[in-house]
């Protein structure tokens, strides 16, 4: 069993509209992030992850998460199943989401497209 308290999550962002909270195990099959998104993001085109299915929980507020040729709104409660090289993005005023990859992110697999 591994246990990570909150002060010992690792704190950062992605942009200023989205910051950042990773619960990291050292686990290469899964990890959990907490995310708080201000805005568009990315500020423009599309983020991809090239690797890793990311299963998307939103604890609270509400948005839309845009794909290429899809937009799905989103609210408390809403859980979402991101494919790996899905382009997408976030519109929203204000969430708060909980993310768990598989296999665990990292940098490298994420990429920001056009």
């Amino acid at each position: 069993m591994k246990v990570i308290k909150y002060n010992d999550a690792l704190k950062g962002k992605n942009s200023g509209k989205c910051k950042t909270l990773e619960y990291s195990f050292m686990d290469k099959d899964i990890d959990l992030g907490i995310a708080i998104i201000s805005g568009r993001y990315p500020d423009e085109g599309y983020g991809i992850n090239l690797i890793s299915k990311e299963l998307i929980y939103v604890i609270e507020g509400s948005g839309t998460l845009n794909f290429e040729n899809e937009k799905i709104k989103f609210s408390e409660g809403a859980s979402i199943l991101i494919e790996p090289n899905e382009k997408y993005y976030y519109d929203t005023e204000y969430c708060k989401i909980s993310m768990s990859c598989t296999p665990a992110w990292s940098m490298e697999q994420h990429k920001l497209v056009k």
